[in-house]
């Protein structure tokens, strides 16, 4: 009898989830770089495009390679389904579009990637659709959000760019008893450490160009869950709107979820380290890390991730003082992205959390001295000195 998938350990699942060969026999995933498939006859066109003949139709509806990097990501989910887009943003775009509609209520934690705020507070009022920001970590200000019309909620946890982390079961409860679905980008956390879906969320989005390509390749994202509310929300809105994800970009994904297991668990290790190191310099004013007692949810942390991640956060007073600490690095790159096996650090103010308006920005906290860093798979006394010096000339 054949094992079941599932009961695989999540190494296994990373490395042989979702495989499907062709009559070559190959070893790695074939890459199918097509537009669209071809049929024997006209007959079969016809069962094909009825759906009495499962199998690929068109590129934007599906692809041998995509599939393999959806069932692979579905498998170390959790989820029954996932559907793969063309970048993380997309796939936060669509599962806010598979859920709601003019007249609809959003409630959303404050605490979000630039774009995303851009989508709910310019984009979504365009058709229709009210949003309310409250503080993720406020149970009752969920509970107080909540109209007759609240059809979805919406959090990251742990936040971008200070780290916030939210109680997913329990605003799951919230959302439910409102008769909303929750989504939760789990982009920081990554799969590894933590399980949405497990905890009572509805819908998991990805920003796939992080950890999971995390080699500073290609775009993707997706959107994972249940099969009757992927089918319900979402196979008509990705078939017919076509933000689909290449093949090439999900063969190199698949390639990255190989060595997901090993890379986060590495640099979660060099981000401990780095982020003590900053902690304990005379020019840190605050340094939140989901892998440190001190994080403001630290009992949160404990109830539902199991491991810090490789973001580390930390306030230096100034905008000067960051760019000081940003310029006198000689390893770790200025760059706004994450995940990476290079280590990245960024001014959030000036770059991802731009276009957030300031007044938003000091509801979460953000004021100009605040530095994200990315901790990536160099050698951790490399890291370690190349902070400390770049701390010291703040």
């Amino acid at each position: 009898m054949a094992e079941d998938p599932r009961d695989w350990e999540v190494e296994t699942r990373l490395v042989r989830g979702g495989m499907a060969r062709s009559p070559y026999g190959e070893i790695s995933e074939a890459l199918f770089l097509t537009q669209s498939f071809a049929y024997d006859s006209a007959q079969a066109a016809d069962a094909r495009f009825s759906g009495a003949d499962p199998g690929f139709i068109y590129q934007r509806f599906g692809n041998p390679t995509t599939q393999i990097f959806e069932d692979r990501l579905a498998l170390l989910e959790g989820a029954d389904v996932c559907r793969a887009t063309a970048s993380g943003m997309s796939a936060v775009h669509a599962s806010l579009m598979g859920l709601l509609k003019a007249g609809d209520h959003l409630v959303a934690g404050r605490a979000l990637f630039g774009s995303c705020r851009w989508i709910i507070s310019e984009w979504l009022p365009r058709f229709g659709v009210e949003a309310t920001y409250v503080d993720a970590t406020d149970l009752e200000a969920w509970k107080n959000a909540v109209r007759p019309n609240t059809r979805a909620f919406l959090i990251e946890s742990p936040a971008n760019p200070l780290l916030e982390v939210t109680a997913i079961g329990a605003v799951a409860d919230i959302a439910h008893a409102a008769g909303a679905k929750l989504i939760v980008d789990n982009v920081f956390a990554t799969p590894i450490f933590q399980k949405p879906l497990a905890l009572g969320a509805d819908i998991v989005v990805y920003s796939a160009t992080k950890h999971i390509d995390g080699q500073g390749r290609v775009l993707g994202g997706a959107i994972l869950g249940a099969e009757p509310l992927m089918t319900e929300s979402y196979k008509d809105l990705l078939r017919h709107t076509g933000p689909a994800l290449s093949p090439f970009n999900a063969w190199v994904l698949l390639k990255g979820l190989e060595t997901l297991e090993l890379r986060v668990r590495r640099q979660t290790e060099n981000a401990t380290r780095v982020a003590n190191v900053i902690a304990a310099h005379s020019k840190t004013r605050q340094t939140i890390y989901c892998g440190r007692p001190d994080h403001p949810q630290a009992a949160i942390i404990a109830n539902q991730m199991t491991g810090g991640g490789n973001v580390v956060a930390f306030d230096l007073g100034s905008r000067e003082a960051a760019w000081r600490f940003l310029d006198a690095l000689q390893i770790v790159d200025i760059s706004n992205n994450l995940g990476d096996a290079k280590s990245m650090a960024t001014h959030p103010c000036t770059t991802t959390h731009r276009s957030m308006p300031e007044a938003e920005r000091l509801e979460i906290g953000l004021t100009e001295g605040w530095v994200r860093v990315s901790v990536g798979l160099e050698g951790p006394g490399d890291l370690s000195r190349d902070v400390s010096r770049a701390l010291d000339a703040a």
